[in-house]
């Protein structure tokens, strides 16, 4: 059982105790839970077969032994029970962004409501706007979410599509194929995939072929053809492979990573050039002749272009700047020299600070930068006044030892009032200070704004986190006058973060390249949890591309040195708003 499922059973057994009025000690304990696994690196499973349960913060013995219960039988007696207490299709509804538990006990109960099609239904016949307390602007904003729910259910996020892709290229790698890469959305790094498209080169196609057929992870054969093969594979995924001879690699990975709008472009252009552009190569219509390539730079030059990154292949306006030679120089991960979002175990963290800098260290950066939760986040153990000196102590203390640099930060809560969870007074005393907004993500345009704006007023507040406040395929982004917000935080100096958490990529593209258009400074926060998750940092550097985000425009990229002056130099005028 995978660790999002069990996340699923237990955050359902959290909203069904709020509906029955339970203990919220005993809701906040599986909501910690929750919270904990979800970020949990390794498989609760796994650890449950071991006897390690405990080594999850917020898994105590009770929920434990139903865990364990859970595993063994694949059913949880108390779960079920629970559910039966409450009318069939509660917890479906409460799938549904904007459904809290007492609007899924009022659909299930008053209209008999068990499935996603009969809310569908309901809601165009007018019978949910008509219940009491809920009315049209309810019912409409359940079904923008209910849409957009539907419109997601086949695309993959990146970040299940994208380990799932490496798995398989890894599995691949014994058999006679060269040139493995993705292509298709993946390889442009969109946030979500409809499948995962995967090229290689081979003299033996057939071999490779029938080999990726019948890969261990592969649940079902879809297609097998000569050149091309379908399977699914765990948790229901479709993957194609395509196998091309050798001199056709560039011209076949430029065709099959797309995008259509970019590649329909591209073809004009090769037409009003007398040139035909294919799979197989560039043809002179005149002649008749093709030119193949084994590069896909050779491709894009034999053009008169510049090579085009995947990521900037969407059709906008990267085929004009490639003729001109004027694309960005796109960052890099290797220009990452730091992290600046990074949880310990003193708030929901799974290491201590010294294992997540010594991690950071072996990664080659420069500095980390702890910054837990403050204590606004019941769930997550956030830091008080008192815990955030001692935690400064701590920093130092490890520091002296480790031998990278350490600074002290903290993610404050951004309340609903547009205050911060902690003074200035103790904020002061930190090095990088991200103020980010966790709860009342339901707040209308003009509110979230006011809301951000103050914190971005506040001279303590160095860093904006995960600004639009979305999780992909769960929440969607926050109502935010972003024009605005851009031009406040380049008045104040203040850095807008894009979090690379694979379930957050926020900022998204979009988002970023109007940030940097209006001039403000990003940083790059993996947002880790454990030690392995400060490897998110990829994924964050491929959203960044995606926005035209260039080295210069990354806060990361600064030596420590640098990004002390930085600290230094920052500075803060009032704003009217």
């Amino acid at each position: 059982m995978r660790n999002a499922e069990v996340v699923k059973i237990l955050q359902d057994i959290a909203d069904l105790l709020e509906l029955k009025g339970e203990n919220q000690f005993k809701i906040r304990a599986y909501q910690r839970a929750t919270r904990s696994i979800e970020h949990f690196p390794q498989s609760v499973e796994q650890l449950a077969k071991e006897g390690r349960l405990n080594d999850i913060p917020g898994v105590g013995e009770g929920i434990g032994k139903k865990l364990n219960e859970l595993f063994s039988t694949g059913h949880l007696k108390y779960y079920e029970e629970l559910r039966s207490q409450f009318p069939s299709g509660t917890s479906a509804l409460l799938d549904v962004p904007g459904i809290g538990p007492k609007t899924a006990i009022k659909l299930s109960g008053e209209l008999g409501i068990s499935s996603l099609s009969e809310l569908e239904e309901a809601i165009q016949e007018g019978k949910v706007a008509s219940l009491y307390r809920l009315g049209d602007k309810i019912a409409q904003n359940i079904e923008h979410h209910l849409k957009l729910l539907r419109s997601k259910e086949n695309r993959i996020p990146i970040g299940v599509a994208l380990p799932v892709a490496e798995n398989v290229i890894s599995s691949l790698k014994s058999s006679p194929v060269i040139n493995l890469t993705t292509a298709g959305s993946l390889r442009r790094f969109k946030e979500t995939a409809g499948d995962i498209d995967i090229l290689g080169t081979s003299d033996r196609c057939e071999e490779v072929l029938n080999t990726f057929a019948h890969l261990p992870e592969v649940k079902e054969i879809l297609a097998l053809g000569e050149t091309k093969s379908s399977v699914i594979v765990a948790p229901d995924l479709q993957v194609d492979l395509r196998v091309v001879p050798h001199d056709s690699f560039g011209s076949s990975l430029q065709y099959f990573t797309g995008s259509k709008d970019h590649n329909i472009k591209l073809r004009e252009r090769g037409r009003r050039q007398g040139l035909k552009l294919s799979e197989y190569g560039i043809t002179e219509l005149d002649s008749g002749i093709t030119h193949k390539f084994t590069h896909e730079e050779d491709f894009y030059h034999w053009l008169g272009l510049s090579f085009i990154p995947p990521e900037l292949r969407e059709g906008q306006e990267e085929i004009e700047l490639a003729a001109k030679s004027s694309l960005p120089h796109l960052l890099e991960l290797s220009n990452i020299r730091g992290d600046f979002h990074v949880h310990t175990d003193w708030s929901d963290g799974q290491n201590s600070v010294e294992e997540m800098a010594v991690a950071a260290k072996d990664m080659g950066y420069e500095f980390i930068t702890i910054t837990d939760h403050s204590r606004g986040r019941g769930v997550a153990h956030g830091l008080d006044e008192e815990r955030v000196l001692k935690q400064l102590e701590r920093i130092r203390e490890v520091e002296g030892r480790v031998g990278i640099h350490i600074l002290s930060g903290i993610e404050v809560d951004i309340r609903a009032d547009g205050n911060l969870d902690l003074p200035d007074s103790v904020l002061s005393k930190l090095d990088v200070v991200i103020a980010s907004v966790h709860s009342s993500f339901s707040q209308d345009r003009d509110r979230m704004t006011k809301r951000m704006l103050s914190a971005v007023e506040n001279s303590q507040v160095d860093i904006l986190g995960h600004p639009s406040g979305r999780l992909l395929e769960e929440r969607e982004e926050v109502a935010l006058d972003f024009e605005t917000l851009f031009s406040a935080c380049k008045e104040t100096k203040t850095v807008l973060e894009i979090n690379c958490q694979p379930k957050r990529l926020d900022l998204k593209d979009s988002y970023i390249r109007e940030a940097i258009k209006a001039g403000v400074k990003l940083s790059l926060g993996s947002d880790a949890h454990s030690i392995s998750q400060l490897q998110y940092m990829h994924f964050g550097v491929g959203i960044a591309r995606r926005g035209w985000c260039e080295s210069k425009h990354v806060l990361n990229t600064l030596s420590f040195e640098e990004v002390r002056q930085w600290m230094k130099e920052k500075v803060c005028a009032p704003l009217s708003i």
